[in-house]
């Protein structure tokens, strides 16, 4: 070795630390005004534009070369959330940055619904760490590689909460996991977190540490999975059951059917496929199982849809059992000239029929074409404040003991932003009449599309709910992403007992 880089070495390790320590930092930490309790994902930037993202603690670490020891300005801003404007205008305040020192921020949240913490992804609680901050997480900056997911799924089986999620990304390289990513979790009652704190995930993993693929059997492709159940076999044995769809590409679908978990394998084998046309005539979305006329059922709500099958395993591998809520004669499809509405006195008649399902977005084109008033729709609340009708995306409806009542948590396609506002309606029945809505979490022009309200985290016989979605800045419009939270899940939960949702009551 040379001389001279000697030199440069040994000055390099004598006056540069080898990694920071807590006392390194200033700690910003950004709190809910109404509870104390630190708000994840609000941004702190200084006047040059460098922006620092609260972790799912509400902390941000603090260490920026030449802005320490000094006076500095931060705005702070957050989907849901605001802080006080100044007599310019600007919403911030001035801290004094010092190594070791900490400082509080008291942000009021306008949002109904209040955001929790990040699920999934690398550097949950990564400011937390720096700063020495207690996490709740087992492991709160890594867990199986894992730095993005998308859409989530969950059911109880083996006294377990068993998650999957769709295409999932990894560290190493752009291109992650493609067909199905699974993982475990422990009951609240049986030694898991309580979802106030967060959720310990433990993965399938491969051989490199990384997320397996829950399909081995398909080698190409992508796997998405919907439907996700519990059900006995003709043995009697309780299974997991998922629909899947094999695709080429987000638009054109190669393949559909339904996968039972083997419990050896940890992954889903093939058991039925469907025929290509069969699209609806399956287990989808977020399945409710209902006692309808004495018989047991499971309703599938989706794209604000209801369809439903019996709830025996030779009806679910069967799709001439599937039957749709629809105001369609049977056979029917809206393909324009097949669209038989069924009608009377110029109103649609809904029923359990073998038809296409009716969605929301049929009613809201029918409105908007004046075949069809608001109030004789199933599928199309309307906002408590402008009566405007709120067109629901992807949702979850649950049985909600507290409000005696079926729930739904759904989020609004084309509202002020293309699918990032989340609204709360109730009804007297899963297939509606879905009459009144109320709009829970807005995030600014970013997406959070695919909400799913987790029943079995409800707690207070269902006062508090807790529902999860995606976060992303895919179909926004925004080419700004949020570091670590973007393309991950963040957990809200809503309070039943506020007086602003009982609004939502028909």
């Amino acid at each position: 070795m040379k001389p001279t880089n000697r030199i440069l070495i040994t000055f390099f390790l004598l006056f540069t630390p080898m990694f920071s320590s807590a006392g390194d930092y200033f700690q910003i930490k950004v709190v809910d005004q109404e509870t104390g309790r630190g708000v994840p994902l609000i941004e702190v930037k200084t006047v040059n534009e460098v922006p620092y993202f609260t972790d799912s603690n509400g902390i941000v670490a603090f260490n920026e070369p030449g802005l320490m020891d000094q006076d500095v300005f931060f705005h702070v801003s957050g989907h849901g959330y605001s802080y006080p404007k100044d007599g310019f205008g600007y919403s911030g305040l001035r801290l004094h940055p010092t190594a070791g020192g900490e400082a509080v921020i008291k942000v009021k949240r306008e949002n109904i619904a209040e955001r929790l913490y990040r699920i999934t992804g690398q550097g949950i609680y990564s400011d937390s760490i720096k700063t020495g901050a207690p996490v709740p997480l087992e492991q709160p900056a890594l867990n199986s590689k894992v730095v993005g997911q998308d859409s989530t799924l969950a059911a109880i089986y083996n006294d377990k909460i068993y998650w999957f999620w769709g295409d999932t990304s990894r560290a190493a390289y752009p291109l992650g996991n493609f067909r199905t990513t699974g993982a475990t979790s422990r009951l609240p009652s049986n030694g898991g977190l309580s979802p106030e704190v967060g959720v310990n995930l433990n993965y399938f993993e491969s051989a490199s540490g990384f997320t397996q693929e829950m399909f081995p059997e398909f080698k190409e492709n992508l796997i998405w999975i919907d439907g996700l159940l519990t059900i006995n076999d003709h043995s009697g044995k309780e299974r997991l059951i998922c629909h899947y769809s094999r695709l080429e590409s987000i638009s054109k679908l190669l393949e559909h059917g339904l996968a039972v978990f083997d419990d050896d394998r940890e992954a889903f084998i093939k058991i039925k496929e469907f025929k290509l046309d069969e699209t609806w005539q399956a287990p989808r979305y977020h399945p409710i199982r209902v006692k309808e006329d004495g018989a047991d059922y499971f309703y599938f709500p989706g794209w604000f849809t209801m369809t439903r099958v019996k709830a025996n395993y030779g009806s679910l591998l069967d799709a001439s059992q599937y039957e749709a809520y629809t105001c369609l004669e049977p056979g029917a499809s809206y393909d324009g000239e097949n669209s038989r509405i069924i009608t009377k006195d110029s109103k649609p008649q809904y029923a359990w029929r073998k038809a296409e399902p009716t969605a929301g977005w049929h009613e809201k084109e029918w409105a908007d074409a004046g075949l069809l008033k608001i109030d004789d729709a199933h599928f199309l609340p309307v906002d408590i404040n402008s009566g405007a009708p709120v067109g629901i995306h992807g949702s979850s409806v649950k049985w909600n003991p507290y409000r005696k009542k079926w729930v739904l948590i759904g989020v609004q396609q084309f509202g002020t932003s293309v699918l990032g506002e989340v609204w709360y309606s109730e009804a007297d029945h899963p297939t509606g009449p879905w009459r009144k809505a109320v709009k829970i979490v807005t995030h600014n022009n970013y997406t959070f599309y695919n909400p799913v309200h987790h029943a079995f985290f409800d707690e207070q016989d269902g006062r508090f709910i807790y529902f999860e979605g995606t976060y992303t800045k895919t179909f926004s419009g925004n080419d700004v992403a949020t570091p670590r939270y973007d393309y991950n899940q963040i957990m809200y939960r809503l309070d039943l007992d506020r007086a602003d949702l009982n609004q939502a009551k028909r």
